[in-house]
């Protein structure tokens, strides 16, 4: 008040923003109106990049040109927007507008734009692939809903399409087996791997700024590609006469775990993705996981590489949880994999009987969707949290650093935002996202987020599908 303005005069800039850096926004900016003395201070850079990084542990400025824009502006952009997709109010924080033009059922859909976009960098724009049985890849503007480039027509029907937002690259594959890159931007199909199989299972990495693909075929092979060429690094077989329908790569990108749920007496192969990258004429560095007949895996996204597996018991009914921290041991003449159990618990009660939905948040938390429940357990087996929101089979789960998106048959997403409370992640249910109508649709069957929109699947009554996008930061 009035004895810190009096006593400001004689106090220096650096003072004034010692004084400041217990502020928190709301009252910086009321400071910053005082008198040219305290809007200098209350505009020090340290001080929003100080705000910002607390905040958020990863900020996207860095790309942008000197001048364009300051930490403070990024800081009341990011904190606007994500207001605005905490309180979802319609027209008010965001639009929706509706897709369509596939004559079949979306079988895969994923960002190509960047997951983090540059605030301040003029209007910012969001770009989604889908794939459909229709035979085509397709590529869409979310916040203006319109079609950017569709490919031929083939006659064989696409089965997935995963991207690679870093280098504007969608990956498909077909129920022939084969592999196709695509340009983001353009549409143009770059290159093709045929692998023969009926199914195939794609995860991209990075290591050393080079990207691959891996491929996990019904045949139990496991191909390693350059990508965009598509190039054969390597192949090995990793099941004999059993299909991979699990294919997982590490946050840190060291290991790549393959498995089979149709197959209860395979267990779950862990393989150290040098070795692949890098084909020497020994066998690769690998190892099993202890578990057998698993149903779901999943990593805590913030351990370099720890996984959850969801496995049955032969003799019960009873779902348990496993937890995994892997690494490599070197010695002087071999490299093993150690597996160390961190925790392991059995879920509560027999209703885990339908398809389970997991997804892993930070390194201690998975979030499970059963029927039209979504559950927080900690990895050590307490159930944080319960909801029910839907009154119908959640679909799918898309879970970041901010916020828990989940997808419904009842024609409706729920959208929850994180919060920490004693150091333990607990979720905050915020508000619905509607589909449309029952007439004419079935139900959201997927989704997926960036941090300025939200793209829902809504299968059509008609066996085609349509997309639904949110776009927020009016």
């Amino acid at each position: 008040g009035r004895g810190l303005e009096m006593g400001s005069e004689l106090l220096t800039l650096d003072g004034l923003v010692h004084v400041f850096s217990y502020l928190e926004a709301p009252d910086l900016l009321r400071a910053a109106r005082v008198n040219q003395a305290w809007n200098e201070a209350a505009s020090t850079t340290s001080l929003w990049r100080r705000m910002c990084l607390d905040r958020w542990t990863f900020c996207n400025i860095s790309n942008l040109t000197p001048g364009m824009q300051t930490w403070k502006q990024y800081y009341l952009h990011r904190s606007k927007l994500e207001h605005e997709m905490a309180s979802g109010r319609p027209s008010a924080d965001y639009i929706c507008r509706s897709m369509r033009g596939h004559k079949g059922k979306i079988v895969g859909m994923a960002y190509l734009s960047d997951n983090e976009h540059v605030f301040g960098a003029g209007k910012l724009r969001s770009m989604v692939c889908t794939a459909s049985t229709d035979g085509t890849i397709r590529a869409w503007q979310v916040q203006e809903g319109t079609q950017i480039w569709s490919s031929p027509s083939q006659e064989v029907p696409f089965v997935k399409v995963i991207t690679v937002p870093q280098y504007k690259l969608a990956i498909s594959a077909d129920a022939h087996g084969t592999i196709k890159v695509w340009h983001g931007e353009t549409g143009e199909e770059l290159a093709a791997f045929s692998t023969s199989s009926s199914s195939s299972s794609l995860v991209t990495y990075s290591v050393n700024n080079k990207p691959f693909l891996t491929v996990a075929t019904a045949g139990g092979a496991v191909y390693t590609l350059e990508v965009p060429n598509l190039n054969q690094v390597s192949c090995i077989t990793a099941f004999q006469n059993s299909s991979i329908d699990l294919l997982l790569c590490s946050p840190d990108k060291q290991w790549l775990v393959a498995g089979s749920t149709e197959n209860a007496n395979t267990s779950l192969k862990v393989l150290y993705t040098d070795c692949l990258i890098n084909p020497a004429d020994e066998p690769p560095v690998s190892s099993s996981l202890p578990v057998n007949n698993c149903a779901v895996v999943c990593w805590l996204p913030k351990a370099p590489a720890r996984i959850a597996v969801m496995h049955q018991d032969r003799m019960s009914v009873q779902r348990n949880i496993t937890v995994f921290d892997l690494a490599v041991k070197k010695s002087k003449y071999k490299m093993e994999v150690i597996a160390q159990q961190v925790a392991s618990f059995t879920l509560p009660g027999s209703t885990w009987t339908t398809a389970i939905l997991m997804e892993g948040h930070g390194t201690e938390t998975v979030l499970l969707g059963c029927g039209s429940n979504l559950t927080l357990y900690s990895i050590f087996g307490t159930q944080l949290e319960a909801f029910q929101h839907h009154n119908n089979t959640i679909t799918s789960i898309w879970v970041d650093s901010f916020r828990v998106v989940t997808s419904s048959l009842d024609l409706s997403l729920r959208v929850y935002t994180w919060k920490k409370v004693n150091k333990i992640s607990s979720l905050t249910s915020r508000y619905y996202l509607l589909g449309g109508t029952h007439r004419w649709s079935r139900g959201f069957t997927d989704v997926a987020c960036d941090n300025i929109s939200i793209v829902g699947v809504v299968a059509e009554s008609d066996e085609t599908s349509i997309l639904r996008a949110y776009s927020f930061n009016l």
